[in-house]
């Protein structure tokens, strides 16, 4: 349950909401809702019913109603990936993206993987923004340029040393043109290999793949970058590549790829709206490119710690650098939500650019700092899909459901008719339920742990 502390400084309208949560005789069939849906902080409720019978006879096999729910509804989880929105929710995203970056990496034969593409040319790198001005850092064997040698958790770290001088518009352009950036290295990277293998473009296309899967992380600055693995296939993806294919050529196309002309957008100059140069958007000069092992010992990175790392910022947003995770609709909402200055300065200079360039949409992801991609995303034949977990998730809770029931599995009986209709009747939680749900999440979480822990245990005893 709660614990102590958070119960002692409760408001007394807080307190009597939970009190009457937790006396309500359909408290017990909540708690299950809830830990259904995995303690999930904001859940969405419905209201409906679904009949299940038989064609032929016209019998009833199942039917099942929210009039006998709490409340009248059924509780579902919210499935938001940002952790400062739903932390639970979250978890389990990341959870998915971590299996979904892990197989094509290591294979995995339950998701249609092959083992073999643990033995193609693969690399993890990482594509930065360019400088648009010097900012607060930690240089790992000096001082700032400020002078001052910062700690960890500094609220200075990131933002401009100069902000009078620093290229916000072109900030926000980069963040807004990111995926752009991306579409036209991968594009480049292929016409890179062809040339090194002594083949055309569609010449390449008969004897090999480029398959990725990457994530976009926010740096402290509030420039965007990305994680991305990097993988060289046969023309089927996931098969074997062709014996010219090496780590090697791989990571000297991408560098090669990164830095040409091509992967390159010109924004144009705005002189009316105060910006009489052009942009010209490209990488940053910190591209880092590392072989990724399957096994023994080395520098380079390994699967799992790819795959970990890969999850961790898949549930994260620009939030990080002191935005906020939702729309803003004007300029005067920024001092009641307590933006600090360099993130407002970003969100202000998306608000004066959207006049200048409206089909870019910078209005609507000011929050974003002008980014506007898919945090997570991967080539066609990298791996499985997100939708493929889930949906294997569902089916295991639809099967569990029925063997609860004693039902038999009427999903492909042409027989069998369902009949349903769901209406959407709120979302989230009364304050009494947020902290009841908050517990749940907490021991879900800590069970969890507590198993990964003995399975660890277990593997460790079993290398003995």
């Amino acid at each position: 349950m709660t614990d102590t502390a958070t119960l002692a400084g409760l408001d007394p309208a807080t307190w009597g909401d939970l009190l009457s949560v937790a006396g309500d005789p359909g408290f017990h069939r909540w708690h299950h809702q809830v830990t259904r849906t995995g303690g999930c902080s904001n859940p969405i409720h419905l209201r409906g019913f679904t009949r299940t019978s038989d064609r032929t006879t016209g019998q009833t096999l199942h039917t099942y109603s929210t009039a006998d729910e709490p409340g009248g509804r059924l509780r579902l989880a919210c499935g938001n990936r940002r952790a400062s929105r739903c932390e639970p929710c979250a978890a389990v995203y990341a959870a998915d993206t971590y299996h979904l970056i892990r197989a094509g990496l290591a294979g995995d034969d339950s998701k249609d993987v092959p083992g073999t593409v643990r033995d193609h040319p693969r690399v993890f790198a990482t594509f930065t923004a360019p400088s648009f001005g010097p900012v607060h850092n930690q240089p790992s064997s000096r001082r700032c340029q400020c002078g001052t040698a910062h700690p960890d958790g500094d609220d200075l770290l990131g933002t401009p040393l100069h902000p009078e001088r620093y290229d916000y518009a072109g900030a926000v352009l980069f963040n807004n043109h990111a995926g752009d950036l991306w579409m036209r290295f991968t594009n480049r990277l292929r016409r890179e290999i062809a040339a090194r293998a002594g083949l055309t473009q569609r010449e390449l296309s008969e004897v090999a793949r480029v398959s990725y899967g990457k994530v976009a992380e926010f740096q402290k600055r509030g420039a965007v970058h990305f994680h991305a693995v990097i993988r060289l296939d046969g023309p089927e993806g996931q098969d074997a590549p062709p014996a010219w294919a090496t780590t090697d050529l791989l990571t000297d196309c991408i560098r090669a790829a990164a830095i040409h002309t091509y992967t390159t957008i010109t924004v144009p100059a705005a002189p009316d709206a105060g910006y009489p140069d052009s942009w010209v958007l490209r990488w940053g000069t910190q591209l880092d490119i590392r072989p990724i092992r399957a096994f023994g010992a080395g520098e380079d990175v390994s699967e799992q710690a790819v795959a970990s790392y890969v999850a961790k910022y898949a549930t994260k947003a620009a939030e990080s650098t002191g935005t906020v995770d939702r729309r803003v609709g004007n300029l005067e909402a920024l001092d009641l939500l307590g933006v600090p200055p360099h993130p407002r300065r970003l969100i202000e200079a998306c608000f004066d650019l959207d006049r200048v360039f409206p089909d870019r949409k910078l209005l609507a992801w000011a929050h974003m700092l002008g980014f506007r991609g898919h945090f997570s995303s991967k080539s066609r034949r990298y791996s499985t899909t997100l939708g493929a977990l889930r949906q294997v998730r569902a089916d295991y809770r639809a099967a569990e459901q029925r063997e609860a029931l004693g039902l038999p599995d009427y999903t492909h009986d042409p027989t069998v008719l369902v009949m349903a209709d769901w209406q959407y009747a709120g979302q989230g939680h009364t304050p009494g339920e947020s902290l009841l749900a908050a517990s749940v999440a907490r021991d879900l979480r800590i069970n969890r742990e507590t198993a990964r822990e003995a399975l660890r245990e277990i593997q460790t005893e079993g290398e003995w």
